[in-house]
């Protein structure tokens, strides 16, 4: 939640929608709460700020009711010392405002005021003092920009008709004035403001309005012309804030800073802005040398001494020295400051003209722009490579990629705006073009003729559709393929070689993957092109690993399918990445699982493409092999969509595969499939029998849980023990440990609790010495809940913690938000509603972050959760609305949107007080359940139908129900504080001698479902 009290108080919710907080009052409360963000404020305090001397009858109720009606908009907590609004303070622009402005960031500060500060409390008796100081800190604020910025006189003059008094303000008015030659307009400025300081006030005007009036007086503020040599700044600087910090400050330390990156990265402009910032600017002692347009190293002096506007003369043999001896006359009559563009082409002269220049001139700096370093003594190098990029992240706008083309855009076309209609777009834009600037500035000028839809649509084709550079930039910078081309025809016959072959590593590579497929001792060609910028190094783990960025990656596609070896290098790399996964595979479920999943990690996108290709290409062996090599990585990260897809594609290759391929990749896409849906028994069963009969079993561990799992799914406990007992059997100790793990769920569900917890038990211990730590997290989930079902809360919070840290070693996205959610639940059931709070709020951070949608959709219905134990219905309420507006257009959760939702809609329902709504919603999760024989979470809506019950004042009716939920799950949940109410009041339920069935068959008929 944000507010904003510098101008009319207004409050936004997370995602920017407005919150209508009602009438004037409660804006005065809001506004007064958020004043001290995050802490609790006195009632008397509040009494006295909201009605000052005439406070009504009973201030306190009164007090209360506004609280009331504001809780049900804004997070208000009555406190100890008082009433505390939820909000933090740098969501409060009045203390944004304060941080900004003592950052210096003050255009950034000055931004966030809408108008005059508090402008609907201001009756309050708090908001006038509260109002004056802000305003106060506002005129400070204008008059510091002015200060350190242009002096606008238009806007001075403004502000010193409105602040006549204001002396800072008066002489910043009298500055700007005499710097445009105005010098008697500033005498009559100073003139009035005098008079009425002395008829006002009774005093003479400061020590400092005098020293400005003298100085004008002596004329020493008239305008100084400032002699600019730098090219022309026709568009905005963006995207660069830190490089500019780190470059500004090597230049107080060293004399020579050279940016060094890859074409159209933005050095030219960056080396630019940093000259025009630059103390010696102002002094006129900057000269900017564009290289770019010479070919012969003999011509570099006179390209600098075109800067200088001076021309060599005298002996044509003698003009190299000549031109060096003027060069450094002028550069040496003051310190001063040289910029050398472009100096690739021209590496060699380039670097001893510089050393010779820095030696002959001692007060001289150097910013060189290169794709490879001057490689001399004392150069500084800063990489400068693409604009930070989002990955995931919901909130793009702040990204450097994201501001440029925003810019761009709505120079070329008004109105363009960062909305819900754009935003995939332009992420992708961004993302695709690698955030380089001059990439995204092409692409920002095509819309002028075409939409920001069509732009993305057509980005495999990037080097036709970029090609609107300005008219007047150099010729290599008007299109995307100028601009690679320039640095292509810089490379060595070797270096050509090797960097077209590269173009086959979509996620770069590290050394051993690129000899093993583009040639042996790479190496130093290798690093030769990380010299010359068109190869990216960076360090993964202590090694080294090569990339190109994607606009370079596909022209060098481009150059190998012109060569003809196209086809021998994209096989040879595909089946470097089949052989890769095939030797890492079996890692994955071991002690090496960790160091496995960093190979997979950093080998992800080339997996994909391998596979990709081998797909389109119809090679199915290939294929199978590739996805049987990182199918169960995927699994483990949660990666189910391209899991299934990738399955789906490779079983449309079937007639072309080994009969035990088909039958392990048909369970498992039955396997995922059945989650959330249900298998259809036939299927399944003729399924495991192929992987049975066609010796899958002892070829493919993953089917050990699989198979066994498949079959309890598909209700075929039968062929479940039996797959269980075949996997006990497996000579793969992780194979027992899956045939335990799976054996848990078909004791549970026979009511044999004990034996099941045995089973898990020694699955976990398996997991363990195996060292496979997604098998422990996940099996110590199940521990946790079964412990929690005794009524040991603590016992399961702390099983509960086990598992998320085993999760997050283990790097898995789903499985570590999955545990963080369970935990706050349990939390939440042991009656600590601070740490439940506190465990919903990481898991949002941490789902943020990730930019996993889907999970941020699970982490809203654990928030509902939470606030029902919170006793919190309205905000729970508000939460499951969104999670069903969400899910609605989730796939993956299937059915299971419709039952959660009755479930949470009846337990809100039910702490509302409206225990017959809450019936129906229960109705619809008893028939959800029982439809797919889920014994465990049908016992839970069964003892939600019991509380129902007894909130109806059926005492009877809620006590059979305890006792069908306990012959339905074995047990009551105990660790649920409702039901351990329901059992204090009604008494332990009498056991039934019923089967599960007819338990079953009995809570349909109290939720009122038919039997048809």
């Amino acid at each position: 939640m944000r507010v904003a009290l510098l101008g009319p108080t207004s409050v936004e919710a997370e995602d920017g929608t407005p919150v209508d907080i009602g009438g004037a009052r409660v804006r005065m409360l809001v506004a007064r709460l958020a004043l001290d963000p995050g802490r609790a404020v006195p009632t008397t305090t509040l009494i006295d700020d909201l009605w000052g001397e005439q406070p009504p009858a009973d201030a306190v109720n009164a007090l209360q009711s506004l609280v009331s009606r504001l809780r049900k908009v804004c997070p208000v907590a009555l406190e100890p010392g008082g009433y505390r609004l939820g909000v933090a303070t740098e969501d409060v622009d009045v203390f944004r405002f304060e941080r900004l402005r003592a950052a210096g960031r003050l255009d950034e500060a000055l931004g966030l005021w809408r108008g005059d500060a508090l402008a609907d409390v201001r009756d309050a008796p708090f908001a006038a003092p509260t109002a004056a100081r802000l305003e106060e800190a506002r005129l400070s604020a204008e008059e510091d920009r002015f200060k350190t910025g242009e002096l606008d006189v238009a806007a001075l003059t403004a502000m010193h008709e409105k602040h006549p008094l204001r002396e800072r303000l008066a002489g910043l008015l009298m500055r700007a004035l005499c710097a445009q030659g105005r010098q008697s307009d500033a005498l009559h400025v100073y003139a009035e403001v005098r008079g009425r300081l002395a008829d006002e006030l009774g005093v003479d005007p400061s020590q400092e309005l005098q020293d400005v009036h003298l100085a004008a007086l002596r004329g020493e503020l008239g305008p100084r012309a400032v002699v600019d040599r730098l090219p022309v700044r026709l568009t905005s600087f963006v995207g660069r804030d830190d490089e500019l910090a780190e470059i500004s400050g090597l230049l107080g330390q060293v004399r020579l800073v050279t940016l060094v990156g890859p074409g159209g990265a933005g050095k030219t402009r960056l080396a630019t802005e940093i000259a025009a910032r630059h103390p010696l600017h102002g002094k006129g002692r900057v000269w900017f040398a564009a290289l770019a347009g010479i070919r012969e190293a003999e011509d570099l002096p006179g390209v600098v001494l075109k800067a200088f506007e001076l021309r060599m003369g005298g002996d044509p043999m003698r003009r190299p020295n000549e031109g060096m001896d003027r060069i450094a006359e002028v550069l040496g009559a003051g310190e001063s400051l040289l910029v050398l563009d472009n100096c690739e082409h021209l590496i060699g002269a380039a670097a001893e003209f510089t050393t010779q220049l820095l030696r002959r001139v001692p007060n001289l700096k150097v910013v060189a722009t290169s794709r490879e370093p001057l490689a001399i003594d004392g150069e500084s190098l800063c990489p400068i490579g693409p604009l930070a990029v989002p990955n995931g992240q919901a909130d793009v706008a702040g990204f450097g990629s994201v501001r440029l083309f925003l810019d761009r855009a709505e120079a070329v076309k008004p109105g363009f705006r960062l909305d819900e209609s754009t935003v995939d777009d332009v992420r992708m834009v961004c993302r695709r073009l690698d955030g380089m600037p001059l990439a995204l500035e092409l692409a920002a000028a095509r819309l002028r003729s075409m939409t920001i839809r069509q732009i993305t649509q057509r980005l495999d084709d990037r080097f036709r559709l970029l090609t609107s550079g300005s008219r007047t930039a150099l010729p290599r910078q008007r299109t995307l393929r100028a601009v690679v081309e320039w640095s292509w025809d810089l490379l060595t016959e070797d270096e050509l070689v090797l960097a077209r072959r590269l173009a086959v590593f979509p996620a770069g590579a590290d050394l051993a993957a690129i000899e093993a497929v583009c040639g042996e001792d790479a190496l130093y060609v290798l690093t030769s092109l990380v010299e010359k910028s068109i190869v990216d190094v960076i360090e993964l783990d202590g090694e080294a690993r090569y990339r190109m960025l994607e606009t370079i990656r596909v022209y060098a596609d481009e150059q190998l399918d012109a060569s003809g070896e196209k086809l021998e290098f994209v096989g040879r790399f595909r089946r470097y990445y089949r052989d890769l996964t095939v030797r890492w595979e079996p890692f994955v479920r071991t002690a090496r699982q960790i160091e496995a999943i960093k190979v997979y990690q950093a080998e992800q996108d080339n997996v994909v493409a391998a596979l990709r290709g081998a797909i389109d290409d119809r090679d199915a062996g290939l294929a199978a092999d590739l996805l049987g090599g990182v199918f169960w990585y995927w699994l483990i990260k949660g990666d189910n969509e391209r899991s299934e897809r990738s399955v789906r594609e490779v079983l449309a290759l079937a007639d072309d595969l080994p009969a035990d391929v088909v039958a392990t990749f048909r369970a498992m896409r039955m396997i995922m499939s059945a989650i959330p849906g249900l298998p259809e028994p036939m299927e399944a069963s003729q399924v495991i029998e192929d992987c049975v009969n066609t010796g899958a079993t002892q070829k493919y561990p993953s089917l050990a849980i699989a198979l066994p799992m498949l079959a309890f799914l598909s209700q075929n406990k039968e062929l479940a023990r039996r797959e269980v007992r075949r996997a006990a059997a497996n000579e793969d100790a992780w194979a027992r440990a899956g045939a335990d793990w799976a054996m848990s769920f078909i004791l549970t569900e026979d009511g044999d609790l004990a034996g099941a917890e045995r089973a898990r038990d020694r699955a976990y211990d398996q997991f363990v010495a195996v060292g496979d730590r997604w098998g422990s997290a996940m099996t110590l989930g199940m521990k946790a809940a079964f412990i929690s079902h005794t009524g040991d809360n603590l016992a399961a919070i702390a099983l509960y913690q086990q598992g998320l840290e085993v999760a997050r070693e283990l790097g898995s996205v789903e499985d570590t938000v999955q545990q963080r959610w369970r935990l706050a639940v349990e939390y939440a059931r042991f009656g600590d509603n601070e740490a439940a709070a506190r465990e919903v709020a990481k898991a949002e951070q941490y789902v943020h972050d990730a930019g996993n949608d889907q999970l941020n959709l699970m982490i809203g219905y654990a928030k509902a959760e939470v606030m029902l134990r919170s006793d919190r219905p309205r905000e729970a309420r508000e939460l499951s609305e969104r999670f069903k507006d969400a899910a609605t257009i989730s796939a993956s959760l299937g059915p299971f949107v419709t039952e959660w939702s009755a479930i949470l809609d009846a337990r809100i329902s039910l702490a509302e007080g409206r225990p017959d709504v809450a019936e129906a919603s229960a109705a619809i999760a008893v028939g959800t359940t029982s439809d797919r024989g889920d014994m465990p979470d049908l016992a839970g809506v069964t003892e939600l139908l019991a509380r129902i019950r007894q909130a109806q004042g059926r005492a009877d009716a809620a006590a059979r129900l305890l006792a069908l939920a306990q012959v339905i799950r074995g047990r009551l949940d105990m660790g649920d504080p409702d039901v351990r109410r329901m059992v204090a009041e009604l008494g332990e339920p009498e056991p039934l001698t019923i089967t599960k069935t007819e338990a079953l068959h009995q809570v349909r008929e109290e939720a009122g479902i038919s039997e048809s």
